[in-house]
């Protein structure tokens, strides 16, 4: 079986900057491939009003106290953050981390975040279509930024839309991040090389990757099976790593 890549998210929440900082070491000494977290302002789930913290500043701190792993948010949402400016952030934290920032991407999707900020929540269609014009405003910044990006800085996009977000996918990212069950993941891996077959993309440009539980993680197998390429687990303090460094041993071996 080939190997895959195994990558950690920290959850933002219920939590403090020292106890995220130090899972983020924890995370880059075990040998991990990668260490996300996402980019909202208020806790998912459990207690809605616990400590939170915001995700671009946090991966900022990642950059600078991590040494190897790749890292990136998942992901980043346009509604409520100017394309070009964020495609300059993360420039800037890709040059903090030595080139190993990924700019990860999305629509937006948790109400409560545009409503407190004060953002136009507006419609899913809306917040893609205006997706679709950012993608391009990301890549123009980040041709016309001095200094460049220091590494590849790879386009990631999140969510499994058939119609638009795996459409846009194919045309722009470098990496695609999906969630769900095995099974749905290779549904949605067909739609995303059949939309690359119509615009003329090589499918295998593309990592596919997925976001899971530590329960999840127990079919790591059956995702590799259905093509992902990157499997990372999802973590919440008191940041216990073993299920996620229990995957990396066994994808390992």
């Amino acid at each position: 079986m080939a190997r895959c890549k195994v990558g950690v998210q920290l959850h933002p929440q219920a939590t403090t900057t020292a106890a995220l900082l130090d899972a983020a070491r924890r995370v880059d000494e075990a040998g991990f491939d990668s260490l996300w977290t996402w980019d909202h302002f208020f806790p998912l789930y459990g207690d809605a009003d616990a400590a939170h913290f915001e995700g671009v500043t946090l991966l900022t701190a990642f950059a600078v106290v991590t040494e190897q792993v790749q890292l990136g948010n998942l992901v980043a949402s346009t509604s409520y953050r100017n394309p070009h400016l964020l495609a300059d952030m993360v420039r800037t934290i890709d040059h903090l981390s030595g080139g190993r920032a990924v700019l990860g991407i999305g629509a937006g999707w948790f109400q409560r975040d545009y409503e407190e900020y004060e953002f136009p929540y507006g419609t899913g269609a809306a917040r893609l279509r205006d997706l679709e014009a950012d993608l391009f405003r990301i890549r123009k910044r980040l041709a016309a930024l001095t200094p460049p990006p220091a590494g590849a800085l790879p386009l990631l996009i999140g969510g499994g839309g058939e119609k638009v977000t795996l459409r846009l996918t194919a045309t722009y990212a470098d990496i695609w991040n999906g969630i769900g069950e095995p099974e749905l993941m290779g549904h949605k891996n067909a739609v995303l090389d059949r939309w690359c077959a119509e615009l003329g993309r090589d499918p295998a440009e593309i990592e596919r990757s997925v976001l899971i539980s530590a329960e999840q993680a127990q079919r790591w197998e059956e995702y590799v099976e259905v093509g992902v390429d990157h499997l990372m687990v999802g973590c919440a303090d008191p940041f216990d790593l073993e299920p996620a460094l229990r995957l990396l041993e066994a994808t390992r071996a």
